[in-house]
Formats: C-alpha cells, sequence, structure tokens
C-alpha cells in the first residue's frame, strides 16, 4: 500500500477523551492535547486514516479518536500510525491480523549507576568483584569497551546525555536541570512521552544529591515535563544502622561514620530494602508489571556505589580489606602532570594509609556487589511480566571512578578512569558483541530513538550508534569529548590529549594509549609526538567549534 495522499485542506476530525482535537493536515494527522500545542503524529493515507490503527495510548476508528483505558490525563504525546522497526505498518498489514507482538513498539529499560567504574565488573575483567547479573546482561547484549562520559561528575553528564547537547553547549558545568537551557525542547524521556510512551524515573536520573538528597528524599534538579510519573527511593545513607567507619580525613581512626560526600563504608544491618537501591529495585519492578501491556520507558537511577559506601553486611563478607590490591605507586608520577591535572581528592589530602585505602575499595566493591543484585532483580521483573523479548536494556553509568590509580580517588579527573564507563545496550533481535569503537554517552538518545522508531530530532549533538549493534567493528567517531569544568579531554582510538583551561594555559597532557595505557608518561614535550600533539590540538579546536554549532542561544564561551 502506498503512504502517498493528495495535499487536502486541513481538517478537524471528531474527538474525545483527553484528545484536544486532531486535524489532518495534508498527509499529517495530527493531534492537540489539552497540555500541548500542535504534537506531530506521522504521515498516513486516506485508507490508513480510516482504518483502526494504533500506537499503544490511542486507537483511532473511522477519524474518532478513542482514549484507550492505559492513557492518563495530560499525557502529551501520540503517535496515529504504529511504528513497526522504524517504519510504519501498512494498513493491509494491519487488516490481515498479523501478529500484535510483532507490531507492539519497543519499550526502553534505562539503568544507570552512579560514579561506577567498569573496572570493577567481572565482565569488564575484574576478577575479585563478581557482578553475575550485570555480566549476563552484557552476555546477550553489546557491550562497549570504549563509551566516554561527557562530564566527569553527576551534574553536567546526566544534564548532557538526557538533553541531547554537550555541556559547553548549554554551559551547565554544575549540579542543575538541563531545562532553563534547551527551553521547549525535548529530553530524551519527554521526546518518547510526546511520542505516546509511559515515562517513568525511579531516584536519580537526571542529578540529585547523594547522600543529602536520598536522605530527604527530595526530586534533586530533576526535569518534572519529562515524565509521566517519578518516583524517589528514601534511604538512611550513612545514618543505616550497622558498623560505619569515616576513612577520609580520619588518620587516627576515631572519627565515627559522618554525612556528606566523603568516603565511609557502612557494613549495614537489615536487607536490601532498608537502602535506597533495594526500594528503587522494587518499585522498578512494580512498574514493570503494571505498564507491560503499554510501550513504556523507564529509568531505573542506582545511587551505589556512590559514597557512602553503605550495603548490607553480607555484601561485605566477600571483601576482607587485608585483601584488597592497591593499584601500583609509580614514583614521581605527578610531575609530569599540571596542576589543573592533580584530582580534588587524593590520598594525600584525604590522608587515607594503605590500611584506609584497601577499606575503601573493598566498601566500593561491596557497594557494587549490592546494585548488580538489583539489577538482577529489575532484569527478573522483566522477564516474569514476558516483555524481554521487546524491551530495549541499556545499563552504564554517569561517569567514571577512580580507586588508587596515580593516588587519585573518586571522580572528576579527565584520565581513563574517570572518563570511561561502562555501556551495555542489549536490543531484541540482536546477536551480542562486543564493540571496541569510541562512543559516547550522548549518543544515547539519538540511538535509541531510531531503534524504537521515533523521529530523531537533527539538533541533538550525539549520533546514532545503532549500525554498531549489528556490526560492532563499525567505527562512526574519530575522537570523542569529555569535560570537568577546568579542562577538556579529547580521545581518539589511539591517543588522549588532556587540556587544561581551553587556552591550553593550564597545561596540557598527551599519552599515547597503545604504549602506555595506564597513563604514567606525558609526552607533550616528547618531540617524537610533535606531529601527534598538533594533530590533537586542531581536533581539540574543531571539536569545540563543532559543539558551539546548535541551536540554542549562543553557547557560552568558558572561562578555563
Amino acid at each position: 500500500m502506498k503512504f502517498s495522499v493528495k495535499p487536502r485542506a486541513s481538517q478537524a476530525l471528531k474527538t474525545r477523551g483527553d484528545a484536544h482535537a486532531v486535524k489532518l493536515e495534508g498527509s499529517w494527522l495530527v493531534v492537540y492535547s489539552k497540555r500541548s500545542t500542535r504534537i506531530q503524529a506521522c504521515t498516513v493515507c486516506e485508507d490508513c486514516a480510516n482504518r483502526v490503527v494504533s500506537f499503544g495510548c490511542f486507537v483511532v476508528v473511522n477519524r474518532v479518536v478513542v482514549r484507550m483505558s492505559l492513557v492518563r490525563i495530560g499525557m502529551a504525546g501520540v503517535v496515529i500510525c504504529s511504528v513497526l522497526c522504524g517504519g510504519l505498518v501498512a494498513a493491509d498489514d494491519l487488516a490481515s491480523g498479523q501478529t500484535e507482538s510483532a507490531r507492539r513498539p519497543l519499550n526502553v529499560l534505562f539503568i544507570i549507576s552512579d560514579d561506577l567504574t567498569l573496572n570493577a565488573l567481572s565482565c569488564y575483567g575484574n576478577e575479585v568483584c563478581q557482578t553475575p547479573n550485570i555480566d549476563a546482561l552484557a552476555s546477550s547484549g553489546t557491550r562497549f569497551t570504549r563509551a566516554y562520559c561527557q562530564g566527569t561528575y553527576c551534574g553536567p553528564s546526566r544534564a548532557s546525555f538526557m538533553s541531547g547537547y554537550y555541556p559547553h553547549a548549554t554551559g551547565i558545568l554544575g549540579y542543575i536541570s538541563p531545562r532553563k537551557a534547551i527551553g521547549d525542547r525535548a529530553t530524551w524521556a519527554q521526546h518518547f512521552k510526546n511520542f505516546g510512551y509511559y515515562t517513568s524515573r525511579v531516584s536519580k536520573i537526571f542529578h540529585m544529591g547523594v547522600p543529602g538528597g536520598i536522605e530527604k528524599g527530595d526530586d534533586g534538579a530533576d526535569d518534572p515535563i519529562s515524565w509521566t510519573e517519578r518516583f524517589n527511593s528514601q534511604g538512611p545513607e550513612w545514618r543505616a544502622p550497622g558498623k560505619g567507619e569515616t576513612l577520609e580525613n580520619n588518620p587516627d581512626g576515631k572519627k565515627p561514620a559522618v554525612g556528606g560526600n566523603t568516603f565511609v563504608v557502612v557494613q549495614a544491618d537489615g536487607d536490601d530494602l532498608v537502602h535506597s537501591d533495594g526500594r528503587t529495585a522494587e518499585k522498578a519492578c512494580q512498574l514493570i508489571h503494571e505498564h507491560k501491556d503499554e510501550p513504556f520507558f523507564l529509568g531505573v537511577g542506582f545511587v551505589r556505589p556512590h559514597v557512602p559506601f553503605v550495603a548490607p553486611a553480607s555484601y561485605h563478607e566477600p571483601f576482607p580489606e587485608a585483601e584488597m590490591e592497591l593499584p601500583e605507586k609509580v614514583a614521581g608520577d605527578w610531575d609530569d602532570i599540571p596542576k589543573l591535572g592533580i584530582n580534588y581528592k587524593t590520598s594525600k589530602n584525604m590522608k587515607m594509609n594503605v590500611q584506609r585505602q584497601r577499606k575503601a575499595v573493598a566498601g566500593y566493591y561491596a557497594s557494587v556487589a549490592y546494585m548488580d543484585a538489583q539489577v538482577g532483580k529489575v532484569m527478573s521483573a522483566l522477564q516474569q511480566a514476558g516483555i524481554a523479548d521487546r524491551t530495549i536494556v541499556i545499563f552504564t553509568s554517569d561517569h567514571g571512578y577512580h580507586l588508587g590509580e596515580h593516588d587519585f580517588w573518586a571522580k572528576v579527573s579527565l584520565h581513563e578512569e574517570s572518563v570511561l564507563v561502562p555501556l551495555i545496550i542489549r536490543v531484541p533481535g540482536k546477536q551480542p558483541a562486543v564493540c571496541e569503537s569510541l562512543t559516547e554517552l550522548i549518543d544515547l538518545y539519538p540511538t535509541v530513538s531510531s531503534l524504537c522508531g521515533l523521529e530523531v530530532p537533527d539538533r541533538l549533538q550525539g549520533i546514532d550508534i545503532s549500525g554498531m549493534l549489528d556490526d560492532p567493528e563499525l567505527e562512526l567517531r574519530e575522537t570523542a569529548l569529555s569535560v570537568n569544568g577546568k579542562g577538556y579531554l579529547i580521545r581518539s582510538q589511539r591517543y588522549a590529549y588532556i587540556r587544561y583551561r581551553e587556552n591550553a594555559s593550564g597545561g596540557e597532557e598527551l599519552f599515547d594509549m597503545q604504549t602506555d595505557p595506564l597513563q604514567y608518561t606525558n609526552l607533550v614535550d616528547d618531540p617524537a609526538y610533535a606531529a601527534t600533539l598538533k594533530k590533537m590540538r586542531s581536533e581539540f579546536a574543531k571539536t569545540m567549534q563543532r559543539v558551539r554549532d546548535n541551536d540554542l542561544a549562543a553557547s557560552p564561551r568558558s572561562k578555563n
């Protein structure tokens, strides 16, 4: 059947339910809702408009839009012609009664951990910290080994991949919502909402303070319009009953567990549901079962292993501190690192001796193991609901984390441990694979939209990497960009170039990741790499020009 239609004058159609007005405008069937102005639907032919055509929430029967029982008041978006793996379903196919499961849109389950280094996952090679549930997901999806965050701490990273813009496009380098910067442009979740999906988040998707925001159970820097519903998962954090100890700035060991963004380990009493992540998993499982019969975009945000390292005591048992190995200490390691490149948390300024460093690693691994168990519960719910075969699953983290490499701890640094993130994407019908091509978290918005057959807005600064799921050797990026508010990383397949301040007045670093993967030798002053340095500097300039070439108001120039 052809989907062309002769142009005709805009003709109003009858409506009832939540649809406020429906018009046939040329070859577009368009819905106007009570909470939105014009919502683009899709092209339809005249025959299709007269048949029963559905997409999850609304049905059109003889040009009358009827509200289905699953629709919520104020649901913004609706697509009239059904989407089938990126294309329109012909009316003849609908009439022939082809299987419903083949015609139903794909769901999206987006699981994100907080402050997680891929080096802590057994599917990425860790032999001490076992993560069987994330491993199982990796074995059935595509595991990316060179996925980079765009901001090396929570606020800018989350604002970036949820908005589809780089931090220096929006100017967001702090802990705020991207809404003011992007205006009425749709975020990633909102884009799905506008196409008729039920969208919900549980806990931290946009920035949320940890532990403070979790203790209060507040919304943090959330974007309410992105979601049909949203849920917070309050937890006791460092106040949890159990055996607690402060590791940071506590050289004599006399300080008890304290609050704030500090290194604290708590071997907690009670079970998983005492804590935020256990409650997040429980709510996510509930939502999966409740919404299994409609298309959904569900964001599940786990806050571990973000400090404090709190988990039920049983998760700490496999990690005796005395057996924890620390990264190699190299004499003079900081000598060729610019001052701005020394991370804000180090073994020295945290006053952590080797014993406390080992305790920190043990506490971190326990938190990862606890988070992994919650991932397993959510994945089991997906299977039990019978919708695993029509749900895209994404697992990642907002950025990486240092566990003593270069005597650095935590996030913010632009070195590999801090910028690299785990990324696993499982799509029904795609074969498992490992992809070593460069990718960025900002690519998730266009990629998942494309996989679900939704329009991909041209304004997005990420790229559609869905082709990598069919061909893991496909390379779509020559470089990746990460920033931290005082510096920039340009990462190519072979080299890592770090520039502190945009004019490089804070210094530079250049590493050959092929011969020096742990980044011990800064090659900026090595004449043998002069041509490479020139090329990476040029790539930086081109990248920043591309970042600022966007549809937002004039992108701010960094003072750094």
